[in-house]
C-alpha cells in the first residue's frame, strides 16, 4: 500500500483560527468572529491563487488588508510568519517515522507521499526545517504545481510522477472534500481525526 499524507492538521499544527485572534485581538472577540475571519482570509481565492502558485506573498497580502480592512503591517507579519508556525503534531511524526522504518524492512508499506496545498515559501521552510519529511519519497506541494486540492488534477499529477496505482493508493488528509475527491478517482480514503485514530484505522487496514 502506498501512503500519501496531507501536511496542514495531518503533519503540522493548522489553527487558522487562533493565529488570527494571536494577530488582530481587537477585531475578534469570539470563537465564531475567529471562524468568520479564517474563512474571510483563507477561504477567499486570493489564498487559493497563493496555494496554487499564481499569486505571490506581497500581493495576497495587500488584497487580505485591503479587503477586509485589516492593519497591512499585522498582516505581513501573519502571512510572513506562517510557515514557522507550522510545528509538527508530535504522535504523527512518530507513526511516519514507524511508516518509514516498516517500508524499509518490506512490511506492507510500498512507498511514502504527500499530496498538500502549501504556498512555495511555507513548503521551502518546511523542507529546510523539518529532517523528518526526509521519510517521503516523494510527494508535490500545491504551489510548485499550480494546482489544489480538491481539483482531481492534482490527485492525477502526483499518480503519474510516481506510478501509483489508484486502488494500492490510500489518501489522507483532515478535508472529507479532499478525501471525496481521492476516492472518486480510486483511491482508498481516509478521513483524518487526531494520531491515535489514524494509528489505529491503519493497523486495522494492515489486518
Amino acid at each position: 500500500m502506498n501512503l500519501v499524507f496531507d501536511f496542514g492538521a495531518v503533519l503540522f499544527t493548522w489553527q487558522p483560527g487562533v493565529l488570527l485572534q494571536q494577530t488582530f485581538p481587537e477585531r475578534i472577540h469570539s470563537p465564531q468572529e475567529a471562524a468568520a475571519l479564517s474563512h474571510q482570509v483563507f477561504g477567499h481565492p486570493d489564498w487559493h491563487d497563493f496555494d496554487r502558485g499564481v499569486l505571490g506573498m506581497d500581493e495576497v497580502i495587500e488584497r487580505i488588508a485591503a479587503r477586509l480592512a485589516l492593519p497591512l503591517v499585522a498582516t505581513r507579519q501573519l502571512v510572513c510568519s506562517i510557515g514557522e508556525r507550522l510545528t509538527p503534531i508530535a504522535d504523527t511524526v512518530t507513526l511516519l517515522q514507524d511508516l518509514y522504518a516498516r517500508r524499509h524492512h518490506g512490511q506492507g508499506i510500498q512507498g511514502l507521499y504527500f499530496l498538500s496545498n502549501m504556498p512555495v515559501p511555507y513548503a521551502r521552510f518546511l523542507q529546510d526545517r523539518h529532517a523528518f519529511l526526509q521519510c517521503f519519497d516523494g510527494g508535490l506541494f500545491s504551489g510548485d504545481v499550480q494546482l489544489i486540492k480538491p481539483d482531481p488534477a492534482i490527485y492525477q499529477a502526483l499518480q503519474q510522477r510516481y506510478a501509483l496505482n489508484p486502488a494500492d493508493t490510500l489518501f489522507i488528509d483532515d478535508l472529507k472534500s479532499n478525501v471525496y475527491a481521492a476516492q472518486a478517482l480510486g483511491w482508498q480514503g481516509l478521513h483524518f481525526e487526531s494520531p491515535q485514530q489514524l494509528h489505529a484505522q491503519l493497523a486495522l487496514w494492515n489486518d
